[in-house]
C-alpha cells in the first residue's frame, strides 16, 4: 500500500473517532438535562453510525460518519413533585443516557483514535526515512 494512502486511511479513522468522542461528551454533559415544562421530553441520547466509503481518487476504503441519530430508548422517570417538569403524579422524565455505556464508548473511541495515530506516525516516519535516503 502506498504510504500516502495509509496516511489518508488513518486520518479518516481519526476524524471519525474524534466525532464519536464529541457525541459521547455531549451525551455525558446532558445526562441530567430534563424538560423545563410539564410533559416535555428531556435530553435524548445521540448515537453515531459509521460507514466505509471508497475514495476513488486514492483507491482505498476510508471511514466516515454516516449519520448522527437519536436513541429511541424510552425515558425513565423519577419522583420529584417540586420539579417544574413534573407531571400530575409528580414524576419527571429523565434522559436515556447511561454513563457506563458512554464511558465504554469513550474508551473504545480513544483506543481506535490512538491506533490510527500510531499508524499515521509509522507511515510518516517511513516517508521521512525515504526522503533521507534520497538526499
Amino acid at each position: 500500500m502506498d504510504l500516502f494512502k495509509a496516511l489518508q486511511v488513518s486520518a479518516s479513522g481519526m476524524d471519525a473517532q474524534a466525532m464519536r468522542l464529541r457525541v459521547v461528551a455531549e451525551n455525558l454533559a446532558n445526562r441530567d438535562t430534563t424538560a423545563s415544562a410539564p410533559g416535555g421530553d428531556p435530553y435524548r441520547r445521540k448515537t453515531i453510525t459509521f460507514e466505509a466509503r471508497l475514495d476513488r481518487s486514492l483507491g482505498v476504503e476510508t471511514v466516515r460518519v454516516k449519520r448522527l441519530g437519536r436513541d429511541e430508548t424510552p425515558f425513565d422517570t423519577r419522583f420529584d413533585p417540586a420539579h417544574p417538569a413534573a407531571d400530575e403524579k409528580g414524576y419527571v422524565k429523565v434522559p436515556n443516557v447511561n454513563s457506563f455505556i458512554e464511558v465504554m464508548d469513550m474508551r473504545e473511541a480513544q483506543r481506535s483514535y490512538s491506533a490510527n495515530l500510531a499508524v499515521l506516525e509509522v507511515a510518516r516516519g517511513m516517508l521521512m526515512r525515504a526522503i533521507e535516503l534520497l538526499r
